[in-house]
């Protein structure tokens, strides 16, 4: 089973499905490679990925100007890929940003209205007295205010997102191998790609976009500068009865200097099992995973019973109405870069780098994944598009022993 192709993409996740899509559409022959997502995850001795799951926060209000702009190009492709999948996704009921009002030492809000500004989004400041009327299922600390943007913002299905950027890339030819790549040979004039369903494939380039599973020594020519994170989530079940009291309820980041303190909220979601579910995230502490079966072994152990019991009581004081009819909690990893955003470049000749969603990446993804398509066809990147020339950080560690060796 040997094939050559223009393009292989490692990595069917949000950025490379997304990326996929981008280069078939441009007529480019790729594939795109990378499992399904397992059925029984506790037994499941290969690799994961951290879209599987029904909701994520999509938003341009953010802090940060790179971030705002990566999901503003990108919420306003959803309609185009939807359209070209058949798939929805995107479900806009609108996204708040409380944290401590401006003036205070932190300077989160006046970060985020900046951004907003610059990109001439309409989402409104509400001073902490009118938060609780216009949002009355919450409750914030005193001194507390709101920015809030209805148009575009809400959540994304990330599950359906993949499904659709897959489709969409198939439709433009696209080949989709469901497998997990096993090696990767930089070789002399193509890249030869393994999968362990026996396939080999010979590309001119090819993109490594595996989330946390960049850390893989089989990938990469050379280990990334990439901080991969265990994350606990905790889903709370509401009752049938009681779902149309969180009709309008919009997505919720509470920002606060403290870690501890903050989280991100969806309101209920429709989840595989039928069943509807608030999700809470924000880890009290990082756990750092330093290799790859360490990220496997994560995925199978169930997560982190204290920090979900910390986002259960965190729900509670936010959420103080909310009676679960059951929780739940369940295990994902968030793939930090040396600069906060994400790598896309060059590891080697032939081989290319595209992730570290940093815990903002969903949203984003399909401009993200746009990014690396251009940088496997043009070779780089557009030098004015972002404040950031996305480079590539790889470990201190590598080159430490490089050095050694070269004295040998």
């Amino acid at each position: 089973m040997s094939e050559s192709v223009d393009f292989v993409i490692i990595g069917k996740g949000m950025m490379g499905a997304a990326a996929a899509r981008h280069l078939a559409r441009a007529g480019a022959d790729v594939a795109l490679v990378g499992p399904d997502e397992p059925e029984d995850w506790a037994n499941h001795s290969g690799v994961f990925a951290s879209h599987y799951d029904n909701a994520r926060i999509t938003r341009t209000i953010d802090d940060d100007p790179v971030w705002a702009r990566l999901a503003r190009r990108s919420i306003d492709r959803y309609p185009e890929i939807a359209r070209e999948s058949g798939v929805e996704f995107h479900f806009p009921v609108g996204c708040l940003i409380a944290a401590p009002a401006p003036g205070s030492a932190f300077d989160y809000l006046e970060n985020v209205e900046r951004a907003r500004d610059r990109l001439g989004v309409e989402a409104p400041l509400i001073p902490g007295g009118d938060l609780a009327a216009r949002f009355p299922w919450f409750r914030f600390p005193q001194g507390f205010a709101g920015i809030h943007e209805a148009r575009g913002a809400g959540y994304i299905n990330p599950r359906s997102l993949v499904l659709a950027q897959t489709i969409a890339a198939e439709k433009s030819g696209a080949r989709v191998i469901r497998s997990e790549v096993v090696s990767v040979e930089d070789g002399r004039h193509r890249v030869v790609v393994g999968t362990a369903g026996g396939h080999s494939l010979h590309a001119g380039r090819v993109l490594v976009a595996a989330g946390g599973f960049s850390i893989s020594e089989a990938l990469l020519p050379r280990p990334l500068d990439l901080t991969v994170k265990a994350r606990t989530v905790l889903f709370a079940e509401v009752a049938a009865d009681d779902l149309p009291r969180f009709t309008r309820m919009p997505s919720l980041i509470g920002a606060a200097p403290e870690q501890e303190r903050s989280y991100y909220l969806l309101p209920p979601v429709a989840y595989p099992d039928g069943k509807h579910y608030i999700k809470i995230g924000g880890d009290p502490t990082d756990r750092i995973l330093a290799s790859e079966p360490a990220v496997r072994a994560w995925f199978r152990s169930g997560a982190n019973a204290e920090a979900a019991a910390h986002m259960h009581r965190l729900l509670a004081e936010t959420i103080p109405e909310l009676r679960p009819v059951s929780t739940h909690h369940s295990p994902c990893v968030t793939a930090f870069t040396r600069h906060g955003y994400p790598y896309i470049g060059f590891a080697s000749n032939r081989v290319a780098v595209l992730t570290g969603g940093n815990g903002q990446a969903a949203k984003s993804s399909d401009e993200i994944g746009r990014l690396g398509a251009v940088l496997l066809t043009e070779g780089r990147l557009p030098a004015d598009d972002y404040e950031t020339d996305f480079a590539v950080a790889f470990s201190l560690e590598h080159f430490r022993f490089l050095r050694i060796a070269d004295t040998l």
